[in-house]
């Protein structure tokens, strides 16, 4: 047995951490994570307009490759930390939980709560340069690899180098991302400028400057209608019942709630909750607030509008959310998300809220708007009915699902815990078979699909309940579907899409994410989703480093002093590219994987399935708005928008050849 002491045990300090695990920080180290560094430096600029101190940032991708973003607020402390006894900036980019959110006096409201933020950016960045406008004079401060103060301090200040307007003041941050973290350091500008409208709409009358040096592009952004404008925008390529976006806004205690909401010709509803402006994709009370403020208004007017008789049922919930997009958006003073990543409110005072402010104004505004209110209770009379006629058709394809014929291609695990269970949804029987083979039998599941299945986005939930593959999911699942879905009925705490490493193991991820997203997104809202991801490559080398201490053990055991094959599984492109890098590795031969076919049950095992070893990505939405459009443009019949989404996208991808 190997020894295991404390000298074995590392302490990792400071920002250290951040850059050891970045992805625990900001997710990922991929495109996403990049640009999460700019909303995370933007957030501490708009919480500052939230706090009624700045009125426009500047944003600005530079021909360097930095990215700087200026603010007119009040700008980050510049005198000594009382307890630190160096200048509050310093605290504040190079501490972690350091920040002006956790008390109760810098911001009444806020997005940024856990104060990491600033310091996480400024750790996995090779340069930051923060230069604050105060009293009259400009200070900086510049870190270098990693968060390392690069200016020396004088008499324990930073120094000052130049003078502004008395009255000026503000924060001005320019970070250049590390490229030994991040596998592209090459910001998308349509990324950007989609984010900045949505902030735009969220903050009614703050103007958002963006400049792009390389393609010489400014764009200015400001709504002076906020949320209103963007339901419009969603709604722009939308049939709409009614012109105009109902808007309602009040304060209930010291929780402010504006609601934007308008029905179209759609199928499905789309409700966009934000706290604080944070996209709360999972929802929480703030929603749970408004869908019971809505049903219980609108089934008061069908009863007394004489739509719904005394012998009639009331609306459902869904019925009357048919075709409806809302944007709910609250400001709380004390907001209770539910984990770190701040996908759903747990603040009961603010279900009351909502419920109450939308109530009270929303029959306001129905009374004076009768025309609105006759279409909206016909649209949910229609969707009634309809469920209603379908409901007998429907029950009959769903008692097929316990079928022998709907489960037989599911290779079932043996444990009936479903907190331990796992289900690998493959492509093919041949993949199917490996796998079978490889899987732990006890709590791994194997269901292959024969082919792909239906684009959902384009069909009906009776024609998608005909197609064989969705039916031995659903099967599998144990959960049921549509209005008879439960998620607490579901048998796998895990369910993990696993697809070659090609065009056509993308298209099925793309078709199952599509389905679960539109028909069982409480699956992906509860972490149930995940993709496998397999290896793309297998390399044999040598290593001098590793070679030494073979060398060392070998003459402890008196063995030969041969050198050693190593061999390494390599996930992606940029994981190959470091390692090529790496000065001490003799490559010796690389074996690319097309497919999962093309491994062994054992390496399989050791590489894809053994959750020890294995890399699982787990599917999450961390944009109602922006999940709904891709998932329109790239599933929808509509080919023009498609065809934009993949010119525009196509100059980032990288060939593999």
């Amino acid at each position: 047995m190997s020894e295991y002491s404390g000298k074995d045990i590392v302490i990792l300090e400071g920002l250290e951490a951040v850059r050891k695990r970045p992805g625990m920080y900001i997710g990922s180290t991929g495109s996403r994570g990049l640009h999460h560094l700019i909303w995370e430096i933007l957030d501490n600029s708009i919480d500052e307009h939230l706090a009624g101190f700045c009125d426009e940032i500047h944003i600005t991708m530079q021909k360097d490759g930095g990215i700087c973003i200026e603010d007119n607020g009040r700008g980050v402390p510049v005198d000594l930390h009382p307890t630190k006894k160096i200048p509050t900036v310093r605290v504040v980019y190079t501490i972690l939980h350091a920040g002006g959110k956790f008390g109760n006096s810098a911001y009444k409201v806020s997005g940024g709560l856990h104060g990491v933020g600033s310091s996480v950016v400024n750790a996995l960045s090779t340069k930051m340069i923060v230069e604050v406008r105060h009293n009259g004079c400009i200070y900086q401060d510049i870190y270098e690899n990693g968060g390392k103060p690069a200016v020396s301090l004088e008499n324990g200040m930073l120094p000052i180098i130049g003078k502004c307007a008395k009255s000026a003041s503000g924060t001005k941050v320019t970070f250049y991302p590390d490229p030994e973290i991040f596998e592209t350091i090459h910001f998308k500008p349509e990324v950007i400028k989609k984010k900045l409208k949505e902030i735009a709409f969220l903050n009614k009358n703050l103007k958002l400057l963006f400049k792009n040096e390389m393609d010489d592009e400014e764009i200015v952004y400001l709504e002076e209608f906020g949320i209103q404008s963007f339901v419009r925008y969603i709604n722009r390529d939308a049939i709409v019942l009614h012109e105009d976006p109902i808007y309602i806004e009040g304060k209930s205690g010291d929780i402010e709630v504006e609601i934007a909401f308008q029905y179209t010709t759609n199928f499905s509803e789309q409700i966009n909750p934000y706290c604080n402006r944070i996209n709360v994709v999972d929802g929480g009370t703030l929603v749970t607030g408004f869908k019971t403020g809505l049903t219980r208004v609108m089934n008061q007017y069908a009863r007394e509008l004489g739509i719904l008789k005394e012998k009639d049922e009331n609306f459902d919930g869904k019925d009357i959310r048919n075709g409806l997009v809302a944007i709910i958006s609250i400001k709380h003073p004390d907001p209770q998300f539910e984990g770190q990543t701040k996908t759903k409110l747990g603040n009961t005072d603010a279900k009351t809220a909502v419920e109450d402010v939308f109530t009270t104004q929303v029959q306001r505004y129905l009374d004076k708007n009768v025309e609105v209110l006759k279409k909206i209770l016909d649209n949910s009379l229609k969707s009634y009915n309809a469920r209603k006629a379908s409901d007998k058709a429907r029950t009959a394809v769903l008692k097929q699902l316990n079928d022998i014929d709907s489960k037989s291609k599911l290779a079932a695990c043996t444990s009936k815990k479903p907190e331990e269970c796992e289900v690998y949804i493959v492509e093919g029987d041949s993949a199917g078979g490996t796998v079978k083979t490889a899987r732990n039998r006890k709590t791994q599941a194997v269901l292959p699909l024969r082919g792909k299945i239906l684009n959902v986005e384009k069909a009906s939930l009776e024609k998608i309940l005909q197609n064989n593959e969705i039916k031995s999911m659903i099967a599998s699942f144990g959960c049921g579907i549509g209005d008879d879905f439960d998620i607490k009925k579901l048998r796998y705490d895990k369910i993990i899409i696993l697809t070659d490493a090609d065009v056509d193991g993308a298209h099925i991820s793309t078709l199952l994410l599509t389905f679960f997203y539109r028909f069982m997104p409480e699956l992906i809202y509860e972490g149930k989703v995940y993709r496998g991801l397999p290896p793309l490559y297998k390399v044999d080398y040598e290593n001098k480093k590793l070679q030494v201490k073979d060398n060392d053990k070998a003459e402890k055991g008196k063995k030969s002093r041969s050198k050693k094959i190593h061999s390494e599984y390599i996930f992606n492109d940029f994981e190959l590219e470091k390692f090529r890098k790496n000065k001490d590795n003799k490559i010796l031969s690389i074996q690319r994987y097309k497919g999962l076919g093309e491994m062994d049950a054992s390496q399989l095992w050791e590489t894809t399935l053994d959750p020890e070893t294995r890399i699982l990505a787990q599917i999450s939405i961390s944009d109602t708005v922006e999940a709904d459009d891709v998932t329109t443009t790239l599933m929808s019949s509509s080919v023009p928008p498609r065809r934009q989404f993949i010119m525009e996208e196509a100059k980032y991808a990288t060939l593999d050849v």
